[in-house]
């Protein structure tokens, strides 16, 4: 007649039980560690989002399909094609017009006539704007407050704000092309030619940095 073996002991699952305290605790630790993070984290991430920058920027590119978004946050339309694939580098000085605006439409500058400048001698935005745009181009450039003064005002332009650029590019030179036209130019006044030929575009700094 078969017998059913006795169950061997467990002595394993007794020691287990000892250690139970202490995996909830380290557990318990654990938990608390991430939590904290996340709330850190949460406010943080949740203050971003609610920036009032940001929420225009989401609200500006939402709204309209044919703004479009670089990955510096950068947004911008294009209001005229311009003609060639040639585009200005940060070697480069450009002869524009702008206009400059808050969000809420006041209008901080603007060109009274074609302004000259230099591509890394203005805000990263505006240098970027400008090395997306062919010659005879006209965009409309929305800059978050990171790639513009960031946290700081700058005469009529609050802290934190959003500028709003209408921007037409209309030719440029390279800073060398300018130096060799500038030393010519000053060759010929001193040799007394008749009449200083006009003078090249300068480096100047629409909006500065």
């Amino acid at each position: 007649m078969a017998t059913i073996p006795p169950v061997a002991p467990r002595p394993a699952a007794k020691s287990a039980e000892r250690y139970k305290p202490f995996l909830y605790i380290l557990l318990g630790i654990a938990l608390g560690v991430l939590g904290t993070f996340a709330v850190s984290y949460g406010a943080k991430g949740l203050k971003a989002y609610n920036d009032p920058a940001a929420v225009f920027l989401r609200h500006n590119r939402s709204g309209d399909s044919k703004i479009v978004e670089t990955a510096s946050g950068l947004q911008y339309k294009v209001l005229k094609a311009g003609t060639g694939a040639a585009k200005p580098t940060d070697e480069d000085v450009v002869l524009v017009n702008y206009e400059g605006k808050l969000t809420s439409g006041t209008t901080f500058d603007a060109s009274q006539q074609p302004t000259p400048m230099a591509v890394k001698g203005v805000v990263p935005g505006f240098s970027e704007g400008l090395k997306l745009m062919n010659k005879g181009a006209k965009y409309r450039f929305w800059i978050p407050p990171t790639l513009g003064y960031g946290d700081k005002a700058a005469g009529p332009i609050p802290a934190n704000s959003v500028l709003v650029f209408d921007l037409e590019l209309l030719d440029w030179k390279s800073e060398a092309e300018i130096r060799q036209m500038q030393m010519m130019q000053q060759m010929m006044q001193q040799q007394g030619a008749g009449g200083a030929a006009p003078a090249a575009p300068g480096a100047g700094a629409h909006p500065g940095r």
